[in-house]
């Protein structure tokens, strides 16, 4: 090989080199922008607009990509991006940690009580939640997408004066607009939060003598074009929240995690999440094929400051996309 073609195969070589190093570097920056514009929108304290608040539900997870553009922005040394993925790393764990107060009541218990909430997928998860309820002895269960197959279902298991949750109330409904609420405990009507479509029945538990409100979530999901909806409905959950410091426990389907700011919201009004005071407070709920191994947690069980919570627990309902929560809870006197 003469000296020619030598040095016309080594230009060769380092104008490969060089476009590669071009294309990965544009690789990285493209997947640390995406993950930037969603971090930004955290740190914001917004939603945002479509993607956004679908990417925010799996915020820890994006983890990865910035993993992956860190090592090919130091592959192919490019300085700016090196830095920027250390940003971006700190500023994810930053926000990874927990949203919401933790501090435990101190006033004398009244009352232990066991709460469940289970998102049946149009009611066809009812056997595997009947069979759960029967397994796990909750005193309060809340259920979503429960047409009338399975209302029907759960007041047969269930209801009756003999049965072990003779009290109910409801929204009636097909497919993912019916939901119940089942009770040990004496239930008194009172106006739930309206849905959209969706059902979100609410009632005031009689609990050895002491009222607690009781309301369940279930907002329309923010896919494209129902951001709005979905913001909107998580708001009005907000405001039932706010709109008395009586004992409340709002449970449900949030369609929403603690990485959105329209479910901090509610979390600002003083109540607490459940898991979290039990100690998962990131334990994902759905979608149960991946969960939870991957996933995010949009099912939760939110409490008023005179809850403390022992423990929490995710259960699989076959035929759900979602995990059954239950969390154990001790209603205490305040003061």
């Amino acid at each position: 090989m003469d000296t020619a073609t030598a040095e016309h195969t080594e230009q060769g070589e380092r104008a490969g080199r060089r476009r590669g190093r071009t294309v990965g570097a544009r690789l990285a920056g493209a997947m640390l922008a995406v993950v930037s514009v969603v971090l930004g929108c955290r740190a914001g304290d917004t939603d945002g607009i479509t993607p956004v608040p679908q990417l925010l539900a799996f915020l820890p997870w994006l983890l990865a990509p910035t993993g992956l553009a860190l090592a090919l922005a130091m592959l192919t040394r490019w300085r700016t991006g090196m830095v920027w993925g250390v940003a971006v790393l700190g500023g994810l764990a930053w926000y990874i940690e927990p949203y919401g107060k933790i501090s435990e009541p101190t006033g004398t218990p009244l009352a232990g009580l066991r709460v469940m909430t289970a998102n049946v997928q149009f009611g066809w998860a009812t056997d595997a939640l009947i069979a759960a309820v029967e397994r796990k002895r909750p005193a309060i269960v809340f259920v979503a997408e429960c047409e009338y197959t399975c209302s029907r279902a759960l007041t047969d298991a269930f209801g009756g004066p003999d049965g072990a949750l003779p009290y109910r109330t409801a929204v009636e409904g097909a497919e993912s607009d019916g939901s119940v609420i089942l009770s040990r405990f004496p239930l008194k009507d009172a106006d739930g939060v309206r849905g959209t479509s969706m059902g979100m029945p609410g009632a005031v538990a009689d609990v050895n003598g002491h009222p607690v409100r009781l309301q369940l979530a279930h907002p329309m999901p923010p896919v494209p074009g129902q951001v709005d909806v979905w913001r909107r409905e998580l708001g009005a959950l907000r405001d039932y929240a706010a709109a008395s410091d009586e004992s409340t426990i709002l449970a449900g389907d949030f369609n929403a995690s603690q990485d959105h700011a329209a479910f901090r919201r509610i979390l600002d009004t003083g109540l607490r999440d459940g898991s979290r005071l039990a100690g998962a407070p990131r334990t994902p709920s759905w979608p149960s094929r991946t969960a939870p191994t991957l996933g995010t947690q949009i099912d939760h069980v939110l409490v008023s400051p005179d809850f403390s919570a022992r423990k929490a627990a995710f259960l699989g309902l076959t035929r759900s996309d979602h995990r059954a929560l239950v969390v154990d809870l001790t209603l205490r006197r305040r003061g």
